[in-house]
């Protein structure tokens, strides 16, 4: 009897905990979760700007990386509670809900602190990434390459010739506020789409795309990428897939980046396998800029300075001779080259009796006169010695001094391009500089005085002689 008792409470016990073990818990389940992850996803790649497409991509990828990983891994448990999860695979969500909310913050308060904290954020989701494939046997995507798809060889484009600059008088502003001013009428290198017959004819080559990670060769059909409607299977090496993507697969903009996302595939037994793998398209056309150049001269400034007049004056027949010696004003210099004496009188008397036929005296620049100065020797000397004479002159000669002038040279909005550099004249004796640039029509930045500057896909550099700022876009010049 006793041992029946005991029996019956033995079994009562065991229905109380099984009936506790099948009571839901609650909260979302694990399929809500990683659906919720999926939507954030897709949420913060079309919320993010040109900018953003190319400072946070890797923590863009890294977050889709690690999402596509926990939903390979939770799809058997896509109807348990998410909190009956072992906490290593929780800790892992919690691992790219933070790198979402970094990202969240980055595209909401644009700035060199928020790019870091969510660089430092997928740093961390990567290392959970590496840590997942430790525990099984199932397929992870680690990184793949290229992280930016180049820009289109054939563009049907032309490039003109620029304008030579005009030269704009010192009081135009440096600044260019609201866009970029041009000296001249809008023309300067500007690419236009050519006719037919003047289109480029080169052939782009394929993309390759190459995926690394764990456990991806497996037996059986090989793993696929699909992007758009096109479909290839890999060429499989040791953990890694090779893909030759035709170009024209990315649909590519004419002025701007864009994301174009491609599905890898990968068959393990009776599942079918998918991961996310988002690529930045580069435009066909990579921008524009715009120098401006404080340019310091002189400028020739010249007046006329008539001297006082020198009298001398001689007793009844006696020669007077009288040197006078002028220097220029302060910060001017004479112009000897254009200066001329002039006899403003000659009076001569005979026994009171005026005539000026009675003075031969002269007026003249003296020989011995320095070289900053003009001399002038006046004199007065009788024609006969009963006479008396007075001589009045002076001279007039041209003033002349450097002035400095600021001035403002512009190039004008001018077109980068993929293929060749730009080169843009260093004007002598500049004093300062500004270089406005803007890049797939969304990423301004100005440089200033800095010709070792860069930024992605744009190197800027002096030329050899230093005559001339090159500035070349380039694909591979990547952030």
């Amino acid at each position: 009897m006793l041992a029946a008792v005991v029996l019956c409470a033995t079994a009562g016990g065991l229905v109380v905990l099984v009936g506790r073990d099948e009571t839901p818990v609650p909260g979302p389940t694990v399929g809500e979760r990683l659906g919720a992850l999926k939507a954030e996803r897709s949420r913060l790649q079309a919320r993010s700007d040109g900018k953003a497409r190319i400072s946070l991509l890797a923590p863009l990828r890294e977050a889709s990386l690690l999402s596509d990983a926990l939903a390979v891994r939770s799809e058997p448990d896509l109807e348990r509670a998410f909190e009956r999860l072992p906490a290593t695979r929780r800790q892992a969500f919690a691992d790219v809900d933070a790198l979402n909310a970094a990202l969240e913050d980055a595209l909401a308060r644009p700035g060199e602190g928020g790019r870091l904290a969510a660089v430092s954020a997928a740093a961390r989701a990567h290392a959970t990434l590496e840590a997942l494939g430790n525990g099984d046997d199932l397929p992870l995507v680690l990184l793949f390459t290229p992280r930016f798809v180049p820009p289109r060889r054939a563009t049907g484009e032309l490039t003109l010739s620029p304008r030579v600059a005009r030269t704009l008088p010192a009081e135009t502003s440096v600044r260019l506020e609201g866009g970029v001013r041009s000296a001249d009428p809008p023309g300067p290198t500007v690419p236009r789409y050519a006719p037919s017959f003047a289109a480029g004819d080169d052939d782009d080559p394929p993309v390759a795309v190459e995926v690394v990670g764990l456990h991806l060769v497996t037996p059986g059909p090989a793993p696929t990428l699909t992007i758009g409607k096109w479909r290839g299977e890999a060429t499989r090496t040791p953990e890694r897939l090779h893909f030759l993507v035709p170009r024209h697969v990315f649909p590519t903009e004419a002025t701007r980046t864009n994301f174009v996302s491609g599905t890898l595939s990968i068959r393990r037994a009776s599942r079918t396998l998918a991961f996310e793998l988002p690529f930045v398209v580069l435009p066909d056309r990579p921008g524009s800029f715009a120098l401006d150049q404080k340019v310091m001269g002189t400028v020739a400034e010249s007046k006329t300075l008539v001297s006082p007049e020198i009298l001398a004056r001689a007793a009844v027949g006696e020669t007077r001779n009288l040197r006078r010696c002028f220097d220029p004003p302060a910060g001017w210099r004479f112009d000897k080259a254009h200066r001329r004496v002039l006899i403003v009188e000659r009076l001569g008397w005979q026994d009171d009796i005026p005539d000026a036929t009675l003075n031969g005296g002269t007026v003249e620049f003296a020989a011995d006169e320095g070289p900053e100065q003009i001399c002038l020797a006046v004199s007065a000397r009788p024609a006969t010695k009963a006479a008396r004479t007075a001589t009045i002159g002076r001279f007039e000669a041209t003033l002349v001094r450097d002035r400095p002038q600021e001035r403002v040279v512009q190039s004008g909005v001018r077109a980068l391009d993929w293929r060749e550099a730009v080169r843009v004249p260093i004007e002598p004796g500049i004093a300062a500089w500004k270089l406005y640039v803007r890049m797939f029509d969304e990423i301004d930045r100005a440089f200033e005085d800095d010709a070792s500057a860069s930024l992605p896909f744009l190197r800027i550099a002096s030329s050899a002689d230093g005559k001339s700022m090159v500035l070349q876009a380039d694909p591979a010049a990547e952030p």
